[in-house]
């Protein structure tokens, strides 16, 4: 049984919002067999950009019911449930808030049709529920209303239960509110990456990568991430299908590949800091920086050449220092080298584990 729902809120800061609106449809599967629809008064003022958005304005709320006064026709519906909707983060996360102001813990399982199409409807420009809909050909009346956006998530969610024959990405994605699918999957991810110095990069259900992140030790810096409970750490978490690593094996190399991976790939879930680029010059225009590489008997090499940062790379050096020409074969050109010299700098400035070959 399926609680399909939409929320308006006031907008907002995180976790201040109130619900101004909400619609509740329950769905055995084949048919809406109950609904619930009201507007709220949240007893705050609502957001000017959302009285635009949503047509629902302070007025309009004057007389309408309380959440208190409703809170019991929620549970009620609610009851035996899987919550749906279309980014279930957000109605649950403010469903969850409204009764913690009440003294009551809301737990319900989830499940999210943006998630659910990702995977069931692809190759779509856009999954906001107005574009998505538009696309599959699904009536959209009143935009932006609980009502409305309930009713064609409700048309939505019948069509990803028809394209998913086994079930089993439903299955995959359903949230229990004791975490107990996300704890056993984030445990197996965590098992397999090493305690040792590198990058880890975060996977959605479509294999992009939405995190960068980095650390001495890699398994510590995961498991850190999936114990954090901010506003961006549980967005990671909800979209979480799989961690990758990369080795380093020193923290010049994990500054170097950090930065200059952050800005080739952007990651959605990654702040974003300009870096003051330095114009100074090297005090050698041709060297070498020789730290230890990922494993025993492997180097870690940055070739600077004419003041600037070439290339990067690992090999044996035992065998190619003395070989320039073989040594840049094997070594991978740095595309942004201003800020790569940059990061150098900084790094030959404060520590000293490092060796430095003069060419």
């Amino acid at each position: 049984m399926y609680a399909i729902l939409d929320i308006e809120t006031t907008g907002g800061k995180f976790n201040e919002e109130g619900i101004t609106e909400i619609a509740i449809y329950k769905f055995d599967g084949h048919e809406i067999i109950d609904q619930f629809i009201s507007l709220i008064n949240p007893e705050r003022e609502i957001q000017k950009f959302v009285v635009q958005l949503t047509g629902i304005n302070n007025k309009m709320l004057r007389n309408a019911p309380k959440f208190y006064e409703v809170a019991k026709r929620i549970i009620e519906i609610t009851k035996d449930c899987t919550l749906v909707a279309h980014n279930t983060s957000f109605d649950y996360r403010i469903l969850s808030v409204e009764f913690e102001r009440l003294g009551y813990q809301f737990n319900r399982n989830t499940l999210c049709t943006v998630e659910l199409s990702q995977q069931l409807i692809l190759n779509q420009p856009s999954y906001s529920l107005g574009k998505l809909t538009k696309a599959l050909g699904i009536p959209m009346t009143d935009r932006h209303r609980a009502s409305g956006d309930a009713l064609a998530t409700v048309q939505l969610f019948k069509i990803l239960l028809e394209k998913d024959t086994n079930k089993e990405i439903f299955k995959n994605n359903l949230k229990y509110y004791d975490r107990r699918v996300e704890k056993a999957k984030f445990q197996k991810i965590i098992d397999k990456i090493p305690k040792e110095q590198g990058l880890f990069y975060v996977h959605d259900a479509l294999g992009k990568i939405i995190f960068l992140g980095r650390g001495k030790n890699m398994k510590q810096e995961v498991n850190k991430l999936f114990l954090k409970n901010t506003k961006r750490a549980l967005k990671i978490q909800d979209r979480t299908a799989d961690v990758t690593f990369k080795k380093t094996g020193n923290e010049l190399f994990t500054r170097l590949k950090y930065n200059l991976e952050l800005e080739a790939l952007s990651p959605k879930f990654n702040i974003k800091k300009e870096k003051k680029i330095t114009l100074q010059p090297f005090n050698n225009e041709d060297f070498l920086i020789i730290e230890k590489g990922r494993e025993i008997e492997e180097k870690a090499i940055v070739l600077i050449e004419k003041n600037e940062v070439i290339s990067m790379g690992y090999t044996n050096l035992a065998y190619q220092e003395n070989k320039l020409e073989v040594l840049k074969s094997v070594l991978t050109n740095i595309t942004n080298s201003a800020l790569a010299k940059t990061i150098v700098k900084n790094y030959l400035t404060k520590s000293k584990h490092h060796k430095i070959v003069r060419l």
